[in-house]
């Protein structure tokens, strides 16, 4: 049982450590100190539904309507162009540091939404959450052992990136800084987003 857990939680970290649209927002969400905890959740417990459902073997439905996936894979990358605009953007306008005062405060509901489209909207997280994982999980004995790892280690990245992004705040109180972040994400936006349309 400790063999399935350890090994769901060195793939589920594995598959969840590159770094995307997803990992992007939640590291902003972090630097900015604005609802990191409900970002945080909101991502790993999403994973968590998605790891379970295929540790349950919904990876052979998804695979039987592949329709689905074609829908999410060009809405997401709609989404992704859309927010690397955004942030490209923001780039452009500058002038964003931890620092500055009277900075608009994006609204809980509004933060959650964004999180829930760029983890919803993503075709690849079901393919590595529910196809791959929860494939994987079927060599293993007990599969909820395995699952139980890999959601496991959805929670220690998520809460490690959000939380742990302060240590990274005295540098972005330089409006440079902000700057370079943005075009990062951007570019990280687009370039998945090329991906999806491509693959």
């Amino acid at each position: 049982m400790l063999q399935a857990a350890i090994a769901g939680f060195a793939l589920g970290f594995s598959l969840i450590l590159a770094i995307g649209a997803q990992n992007a927002f939640v590291l902003r969400q972090g630097l900015r100190g604005e609802h990191v905890l409900p970002v945080v959740l909101t991502c790993a417990l999403s994973d968590a539904v998605l790891i379970v459902a295929g540790v349950a073997g919904f990876g052979v439905l998804v695979e039987r309507f592949p329709a689905a996936v074609e829908i999410a894979r060009w809405g997401g990358a709609a989404f992704l162009v859309v927010y690397g605009v955004m942030s490209f953007r923001a780039a452009w306008r500058g002038g964003e540091a931890l620092a500055t005062e009277g900075r608009e405060r994006v609204p809980l509901a509004a933060a959650l939404l964004t999180c829930l489209t760029l983890t919803w909207a993503n075709p690849h997280v079901y393919l590595d959450t529910v196809v791959l994982l929860g494939g994987i999980s079927a060599q293993y004995d007990p599969a909820l052992a395995f699952g139980a790892g890999a959601v496991l280690s959805s929670f220690f990245f998520f809460f490690s990136l959000g939380f742990g992004a302060r240590l990274l705040r005295p540098l972005f109180t330089s409006a440079r800084a902000w700057q370079v972040l943005d075009v990062l994400v951007g570019l990280t936006m687009w370039a998945i987003a090329a991906k999806l349309v491509l693959a």
